[in-house]
């Protein structure tokens, strides 16, 4: 994929687990690891900015273009 989210570099810089950041902004766990891991299609900008708040991040920090094609399988 495209887009890469850096979301797991950034909660261990804060040394921050995914359920004290799901606790934080009111988001499930679930759904937070669907974007963890790159599988979710879309997000809203008020859980991006949740996320960055909780963060205390830029958007650009958690989110990024890398345009190298998936190695084919």
């Amino acid at each position: 994929m495209a887009i890469v989210i850096r979301l797991d570099e950034k909660l261990h810089e804060r040394r921050m687990t995914l359920t004290e950041l799901s606790e934080r902004v009111d988001i499930t766990l679930a759904n937070l690891s669907i974007l963890k891991t790159g599988k979710a299609k879309a997000i809203r900008f008020s859980t991006l900015e949740a996320i960055c708040a909780a963060l205390e991040c830029q958007p650009g920090e958690l989110i990024a273009y890398d345009p190298t094609p998936p190695p084919e399988e």
